[in-house]
């Protein structure tokens, strides 16, 4: 199969209609395949994990965006990281789902000085990490490759969306430098992209306000995001300093990288020279004949299909109970600091890609 490690794929693509189909079926929530792009090579082909590190270990950063709780992906990130790291042992694995403030957490646990329990509860590891990022971070600590915790703190993040970017003004030197120093909230392909997610979803706001203040919640929406992106896109530009000649593999939600936008494009802000790799999954819609539209192949430099997942709610189901838990978990996220006159957003943002 297409996920294996074992010489190149035996799967082959058909375009239909201006979409193109995968010779073969999935077989279960594990089964994927890889799609490498080759938009300036020719026709997209499908590959192998091995033959897909061969093209990646040319890229100076590999951002691998993931839906965070689809099992397929996460093996795919595991092989992947294991097949680069058998070509060039000089990786670097940065992680969304780490924040800065745990870097030090995270470098205990990596040299052996705490155990796994306290990375999980002072590094405030996501409910998955068992199951989703342990094998990678085991993988990485086995192999000597340094961990980078990438990601601003959520508080941080909740207090951007809660008051703009205005309100780092407030935050303690030490608070400060767990955020990018420099944050670039400009009008672009992604702003566009996150303001189309933000009005057409209801658990993020969309919709039902007064046009001021829905713009207003956008706008500082908007910024929490690029924090995000800006921190992560810092983080990997910090950790290439501090380690030469090593390569970068980042794990983020796929959000922020599909399109070559978000924290992509602020890595090239910081870094014109690097060449930047993204992998994006796609969700296929039937599992007995994968396919995916042609237009997304400018997403990535390779595309990752994966099994459908079940579906969260059926036609008719209701959902006032998880859109209750969603804004009730914005509510908790809740600012310490508040700006002179200022009043807050309604609610803190969460991402599109939230976990």
């Amino acid at each position: 199969m297409a996920f294996g490690l074992f010489g190149p794929s035996k799967d082959r693509l058909s375009e239909q209609h201006g979409r193109y189909v995968l010779s073969r079926g999935f077989e279960d929530l594990y089964d994927s395949a890889f799609v490498l792009t080759n938009l300036r090579l020719g026709a997209p082909r499908v590959v192998s994990v091995t033959e897909l590190a061969g093209a990646l270990v040319k890229y100076d950063v590999v951002i691998f965006g993931e839906f965070h709780r689809h099992p397929g992906v996460h093996v795919q990130e595991l092989k992947l990281l294991r097949a680069l790291h058998e070509r060039d042992p000089r990786w670097i694995v940065s992680f969304e789902q780490f924040e800065r403030d745990a870097q030090g957490v995270v470098d205990d646990y990596m040299a052996g000085r705490i155990g796994e329990r306290a990375l999980i509860d002072k590094g405030h590891a996501w409910d998955n990490y068992l199951t989703s990022y342990r094998p990678l971070v085991v993988y990485a600590r086995e192999h000597g490759l340094p961990v980078i915790a990438a990601e601003a703190p959520g508080w941080s993040i909740a207090c951007i969306g809660q008051y703009g970017p205005e309100i780092l003004e407030q935050f303690t030197p030490a608070e400060r430098s767990l955020v990018a120093r420099d944050l670039h909230v400009i009008s672009d392909a992604y702003r566009d992209k996150y303001m189309k997610f933000q009005s057409g979803s209801a658990t993020h706001g969309g919709g039902g306000a007064a046009i001021p203040e829905a713009q207003l919640k956008a706008e500082r929406s908007f910024a929490a995001q690029v924090a995000r992106d800006d921190t992560m896109a810092e983080s990997i530009f910090l950790a290439r300093q501090r380690y030469p000649g090593r390569k970068v593999l980042h794990l983020t939600g796929n959000f922020h990288a599909a399109g070559f936008l978000g924290t992509v494009t602020r890595l090239q802000l910081r870094d014109p020279t690097l060449k930047i790799a993204v992998i994006d999954p796609v969700e296929v819609t039937d599992r007995h004949a994968p396919d995916f539209a042609a237009d997304l192949l400018t997403d990535a430099t390779a595309l990752l299909l994966v099994y459908p997942s079940p579906e969260e709610f059926v036609e008719g189901e209701d959902q006032s109970g998880f859109i209750q838990s969603i804004i009730a978990k914005r509510k908790a996220s809740a600012c310490k600091y508040t700006p002179p006159g200022a009043a807050p957003s309604p609610a803190a943002a969460l991402s599109p890609d939230a976990h």
